[in-house]
């Protein structure tokens, strides 16, 4: 047996062990980091081929493993913005330079220009939202991606534009009989505009309708249309009404769309049915936002309405465990991890957003503990093999003298 193969075996044993104790410390070090996927070290064993009855002491080399696929337990907060993901996927974030990484830490914070960015200063990326469908998703890279900005939401008004009123009209009443209701309309500034709905019997069967703005300036919007009702009481003409529009102090009302498909005409008093309701909103503050599990990054109004602005976008890889950690928490595509998959959150293959929670680090510092004795037993030992080596050669040296 080579002594030289023996102190190099005694070293390479030395050197895996610091290998493991230094992933040991970076654990322990990470333990509180939001997001923070453990390191661990992996032997195998490096055998020299024996000649001449010889044996050659081989060796031991290391290998560097990451436990991203290792979901870690989740602390709630307070912040709206805070985000996890409960299952698959990651967020996807945007540095400095312009590219795209992954990452679990969802430490999001508003910034004065409008972003949310996590602690180690990326940006939260997402597509801005529609809604009448989903936003187009390129599957396999980043394109269409945009960061998620908060900075337009400020005051907030919306005009009406369309509107619901069904009533039922007493069918026992004389020709003559007149019935009024109103509903709250908003112009283009947001101001609210009261417009008032007469109803009167002409015949039987026979009524009409006419609206009015109050004003100044008084202003019919619906002249007077006639509504027929069938033996059953039902409407059967017409199925909506349609405003004029007009402007008032500045200020543009729009026409309204009003359904009233739902009007009867029933022996029972005058009556107003549920749901009627005119869209659009005054002018509101933002007062916060909400994120829902589906990744919907709504604005939070005064008056309690909710404007979806942006949906956050998750991205995969077939083995998580081989994506390349980059310093921050951040991961990036290596020819081992498979190719990005993008998706959202709540669909097949991904996992759902929490807002209000982060993501714990996974790693048991007890467990981590554990290993630091058993790497510093291994080091001991592997060092006396080297020692003993070295005290060999000495022997060896001295047999000239």
């Amino acid at each position: 047996m080579s002594l030289y193969g023996t102190m190099r075996t005694g070293v390479s044993g030395m050197n895996a062990q610091a290998n493991r104790l230094g992933t040991v410390a970076e654990n322990i070090a990470n333990s509180s980091t939001v997001g923070y996927k453990k390191a661990s070290v992996q032997f195998s064993s490096m055998i020299l081929p024996a000649t001449g009855g010889a044996y050659n002491s081989g060796g031991v080399e290391t290998d560097i493993r990451y436990s991203i696929s290792d979901q870690g337990t989740f602390s709630y907060t307070t912040s709206a913005t805070d985000l996890a993901v409960n299952g698959n996927g990651f967020f996807i974030v945007s540095g400095g330079d312009g590219v795209e990484y992954l990452t679990r830490a969802g430490s999001f914070e508003t910034m004065d220009d409008g972003t949310l960015r996590n602690a180690a200063g990326y940006t939260l990326m997402g597509y801005e939202y529609s809604s009448t469908s989903d936003p187009t998703i390129v599957v396999n890279g980043f394109e269409g991606l945009t960061p998620v900005n908060l900075s337009s939401a400020s005051i907030s008004a919306t005009a009406s534009t369309a509107g619901q009123l069904n009533v039922n009209l007493p069918s026992g009443e004389v020709a003559g009989y007149s019935k009024a209701t109103s509903l709250v309309a908003y112009d283009s500034q947001g101001n609210s505009r009261l417009l008032e709905f007469t109803y009167t019997k002409t015949a039987a069967n026979t009524w009409t309708v006419e609206a009015s703005y109050a004003g100044p300036p008084a202003t019919t919007v619906i002249p007077s249309t006639t509504l027929n009702f069938d033996a059953n009481g039902k409407l059967t003409s017409p199925t909506s009404l349609t405003t004029t529009a007009f402007a008032v102090d500045g200020a543009n009302m729009g026409a309204i769309a009003i359904d009233i498909s739902g009007s009867t005409q029933l022996a029972a008093a005058f009556s107003v049915e549920t749901g009627a309701k005119i869209n659009g909103n005054a002018a509101s503050e933002v007062v916060g936002y909400e994120i829902d599990d589906k990744g919907v990054v709504s604005v939070v109004y005064d008056n309690g309405d909710l404007t979806p602005r942006y949906r956050v976008a998750l991205a995969t890889v077939q083995s998580p465990d081989n994506l390349t950690p980059i310093a921050g928490n951040l991961y990036s595509q290596s020819n081992d991890s498979g190719v990005i998959v993008m998706g959202y959150a709540g669909s097949a293959g991904f996992g759902t957003i929490l807002s209000g929670a982060l993501e714990d680090s996974n790693v048991d510092v007890a467990e981590e503990l554990t290993a630091m004795i058993e790497s510093q037993r291994n080091y001991t030992a592997n060092s006396k093999v080297f020692q003993t080596g070295s005290e060999l050669m000495d022997v060896l040296v001295n047999l000239k003298r």
